[in-house]
C-alpha cells in the first residue's frame, strides 16, 4: 500500500486504483473535476432530482471503470481495457435515456418497455461491476443473491417465501423509480457525502491534515513520556478524522507519519499497528464529517444532520477514552521508552496555522443556525479556500486569480442577488484564471507555480474519493428495493424477535452479531443500510427508541472494521508496520473492546439514551459519568494495568464492574460501583503493601 505525503490523504476507497498516464489520466481527472463541479453547482442552482442523480451516477460509474482495474493483480492493470469503455458507454446510455424520458417512464414503472428492461439490466450489471472493483466481491454477490430471492419467492421456505416478481417488475422498481438504485443511499451520496469529501480534500490540499498531526504531536509530546507517542497517535486520529471521514485513509496516513516514532519508542509492530488502526477507525465517528452512514441516518430519521452530530458526541468521546486508557496501560506494561514526539511549540503552531480549525467550527455553527447541511459545507469549503491564501505554501490559486475572482464575485452578486452564488462564481473565476496562467507558463516553458492547480487538484481528489462510496450506495439501493418489494425486512425482524424470545437484551445481542457478520463482508455504509431496513424494526419491537436503534447499528457497522476475521484498517496498518495482519487485528480489537459495549448502554434501558444527549441534563450527566467509569474499569480489565500491573482476580472484578455499570439502572450502578471499589481497593492494598512487608 502506498503511503501518503504529509498533508495528503490517501483515497478513501478500499481497492487500489490504476496509475493512469497520458490521455487517460487527463480524461479521468477531467471527469472527476466535472463531477465535483456538478455537485457544487447543485448547491446553488436547481436540478431535477432524477436528472441530477442520474448525472452523478453516470460520472461515478465511468470513473469506476477508468480508475479501478478489472483485475487487481493483472500485469496490465494500469491500462484501460476495451471492456472498461463498453461498460462506461452502457451505463451512460441507460442514464441518459432515463434523464431524457423521465416524464414518460413515471407512468409505467411497473410495466417497463422491453428497451427499458434491457437498459435497466445493463445499468444494474454496471453497478455490480463498479462495486466489485471499488470494494470487493462480497457486496455484489450479496446483491445478486437478493435479486435471485426476488425472482424465486414462491420456491423459498416459510416464512421467507413471497409471491415472486418478474424481471421487468424488479428492473422497473430499481431503474424507473426513486425506490431502488436512485433511493435514499444514492441521494445522500450525491448531495451530502460528495460535498464533505470535497471539503476534506480542500483541507488536505491546503495542508490541514499535516497540521493536525503536527499539532497533536506537539500538544501531547513536548516532554519525554512513555505515553506520549500513544497519546499523540490517538489525538491525531481524531483530528485527522475530521478531515478524512475514512477509517482506512486515516489509518494509512497515521501509520506513515507515526510508525517511525512508535518504533523508536519501543512499540512492537503488532501493537503499534493495532493502536494506529484503532485511532484511524475513529475517523468514522469523528464530527463534523463522521462516516457516510451518518448522513443516511439523518435521512432515515428525518432529522437534521446536526442532530446526528449531537447524538454521536458522547459515544465518540467514550471511544477515544477507551483508546486513550488502553494506550496508558500498554505504555507501562510494555516498558515503552520515554520519548518526545515533537520539538514544536503548540502556541507557535496555533498562531501560524491554527486558522485550519476555523472552517471545522464553522460547520457546527452554521448547522446550529438552521442552515441546511449542504449549504453549511459549501460555506466551509469557501472558507477553507479563502483561508488557504493566508500562507504562500498553502494557496490553492494564484494571487492574480484571487483578484479576478473577487471582481467576478462582485458582478455576480449584483446580478444574482445571492451571496453564495457570487462566491461560487468568484471561486470558479479564480480557478479558471489561475489555470489559464498555468497553461500559458507551460507553453512558454517558464516556471509553473503549484498553487495554480491547487483547487483543481482538491476538487479532483474529492470527487475520486466519493466513487467507492457512491457505487456502494447504488448497490445497497438495489438490496433495499428487494427488501421493500418482498417484505423480507419484516420477516427477518420477526425472526430475530422470536429468536430473542421478545427479550430486549438477547435481541440486541443478536442484532450486534448480525452487524458483526455483515460488517466482515461489506463496507460500513452498505452494512448499515441493509441493517437499518431489516434490524431497526426488530429493535423497535423490543422497546429500543428508533434513534438509539439507528445509532446502535451505525456504531457496530463501524466497529466491524476492526473486528475478526477480516478488518481493513488493521490490515492496512500491518502492511506499513510489517506486522502480522491477524495479530495486528486482535490488538486493534483489544483497544476498541470497551467501546463495543457503549452502544448497549443507550439501548438496554430508558436512561441509557442520555448518552445520545436525549433527556434532561441531570440524567445525561449521570449516564455519562457512569459510562466513563464503565469504560475505565473495562480498560483496566483488558489492559491489565491500574497503578501497577493488575493480577487476574483484579481484572475479573474490574471487568464485572464495567459490565454492571454499562446497564443504566440505579441497582446495577450500585453493584458496579461496589465491584469497582473492590477491584481498585484490592489492587491498591496489594501494590502498596506487598505480601511479606
Amino acid at each position: 500500500m502506498s503511503s501518503a505525503k504529509p498533508g495528503e490523504l490517501p483515497a478513501t476507497d478500499e481497492q487500489p486504483t490504476r496509475n493512469l498516464a497520458g490521455a487517460m489520466a487527463w480524461l479521468a481527472g477531467g471527469l472527476a473535476f466535472c463531477l465535483a463541479a456538478l455537485a457544487l453547482y447543485w448547491t446553488q442552482y436547481s436540478i431535477g432530482t432524477t436528472t441530477y442523480r442520474a448525472a452523478f451516477l453516470g460520472f461515478v460509474l465511468t470513473l469506476s471503470f477508468l480508475l479501478y482495474p478489472v483485475l487487481q493483480r493483472s500485469r496490465s492493470r494500469d491500462r484501460v481495457w476495451i471492456i472498461d469503455v463498453v461498460l462506461a458507454l452502457v451505463a451512460c446510455a441507460a442514464l441518459i435515456y432515463l434523464a431524457t424520458h423521465i416524464e414518460d417512464v413515471k407512468t409505467r414503472a411497473t410495466r417497463p418497455l422491453e428497451l427499458e428492461v434491457w437498459l435497466g439490466c445493463g445499468l444494474v450489471a454496471c453497478i455490480l461491476e463498479a462495486t466489485r472493483r471499488t470494494t470487493g466481491l462480497a457486496l455484489p454477490l450479496i446483491t445478486v443473491a437478493f435479486l435471485i430471492y426476488a425472482l424465486a419467492g414462491p420456491f423459498m421456505p416459510e416464512p421467507l417465501d413471497h409471491r415472486g416478481y418478474s424481471l421487468a417488475r424488479i428492473v422497473g422498481q430499481n431503474y424507473l423509480t426513486l425506490e431502488g438504485i436512485f433511493s435514499t443511499p444514492l441521494d445522500v451520496a450525491a448531495t451530502f457525502i460528495v460535498l464533505f469529501t470535497i471539503y476534506g480534500a480542500v483541507l488536505a490540499q491546503s495542508g490541514a491534515g499535516a497540521f493536525f498531526i503536527e499539532w497533536a504531536f506537539a500538544l501531547f509530546g513536548k516532554r519525554p513520556s512513555a505515553s506520549a507517542p500513544g497519546r499523540a497517535t490517538v489525538a491525531s486520529g481524531f483530528l485527522l478524522g475530521t478531515v478524512s471521514g475514512s477509517g482506512v485513509a486515516t489509518t494509512v496516513t497515521l501509520a506513515t507519519l507515526a510508525w517511525p516514532m512508535l518504533k523508536r519508542s519501543g512499540y512492537p509492530a503488532n501493537v503499534a499497528g493495532g493502536l494506529l488502526s484503532a485511532a484511524g477507525i475513529g475517523a468514522l465517528l469523528s464530527p463534523p464529517t463522521l462516516g457516510a452512514a451518518a448522513f443516511i441516518i439523518a435521512e432515515y430519521l428525518q432529522v437534521s444532520y446536526l442532530d446526528v452530530l449531537v447524538m454521536a458526541t458522547l459515544p465518540t468521546l467514550l471511544y477515544y477514552l477507551s483508546c486513550w486508557l488502553m494506550v496508558e496501560a500498554d505504555a507501562r506494561r510494555l516498558g515503552v521508552a520515554p520519548v518526545k514526539t515533537s520539538d514544536a511549540s503548540v502556541w507557535a503552531l496555533t498562531k501560524s496555522h491554527g486558522y485550519h480549525f476555523i472552517s471545522l467550527g464553522a460547520i457546527a455553527v452554521l448547522l446550529a443556525t438552521g442552515m441546511s447541511p449542504f449549504m453549511a459545507v459549501f460555506w466551509s469549503i469557501a472558507l477553507a479556500f479563502g483561508l488557504s491564501m493566508v500562507r504562500t505554501e498553502t494557496r490553492l490559486v494564484l494571487l492574480p486569480g484571487i483578484a479576478v475572482g473577487c471582481g467576478i464575485a462582485v458582478i455576480a452578486w449584483f446580478f444574482e442577488d445571492r451571496f453564495s452564488v457570487a462566491i461560487f462564481w468568484g471561486i470558479s473565476a479564480a480557478m479558471a484564471f489561475s489555470g489559464a496562467m498555468w497553461i500559458g507558463a507551460r507553453r512558454e516553458g517558464g516556471a509553473v507555480d503549484a498553487a495554480a492547480l491547487g483547487m483543481f487538484n482538491a476538487l479532483i481528489d474529492g470527487a475520486k474519493n466519493v466513487v467507492g462510496v457512491a457505487a456502494t450506495c447504488a448497490c445497497a439501493g438495489i438490496i433495499v428495493s428487494v427488501i421493500t418489494l418482498t417484505g423480507l425486512g419484516l420477516n427477518i425482524s420477526g425472526l430475530i424477535v422470536d429468536f430473542g424470545g421478545g427479550n430486549a437484551f438477547f435481541t440486541i445481542v443478536l442484532a450486534a452479531l448480525a452487524m458483526w457478520l455483515l460488517g466482515t463482508a461489506v463496507p460500513v455504509t452498505a452494512s448499515y443500510i441493509i441493517a437499518a431496513v431489516m434490524l431497526v424494526p426488530a429493535l423497535r419491537d423490543v422497546g429500543v427508541p428508533e434513534a438509539a436503534a439507528h445509532m446502535f447499528l451505525f456504531y457496530y457497522a463501524v466497529l466491524a472494521d476492526v473486528s475478526p476475521p477480516t478488518a481493513l484498517a488493521p490490515f492496512a496498518a500491518a502492511a506499513i508496520t510489517r506486522g502480522e495482519p491477524f495479530a495486528t487485528m486482535m490488538q486493534a480489537w483489544k483497544y476498541c473492546l470497551p467501546a463495543f459495549l457503549v452502544p448497549f448502554m443507550f439501548c438496554l434501558s430508558p436512561d441509557g439514551v442520555g448518552l445520545l444527549l436525549i433527556g434532561d441534563v441531570a440524567s445525561i450527566a449521570q449516564t455519562f459519568v457512569t459510562a466513563v467509569l464503565a469504560v475505565t474499569m473495562l480498560a483496566a480489565a483488558f489492559g491489565g494495568w491500574m497503578w501497577r500491573e493488575a493480577n487476574l482476580s483484579e481484572r475479573v472484578v474490574a471487568g464485572a464492574a464495567g459490565l454492571a455499570l454499562f446497564y443504566a439502572d440505579p441497582w446495577f450502578d450500585a453493584a458496579g460501583l461496589a465491584l469497582a471499589a473492590a477491584a481498585v481497593g484490592a489492587h491498591f492494598i496489594r501494590v502498596r503493601w506487598p505480601a511479606g512487608e
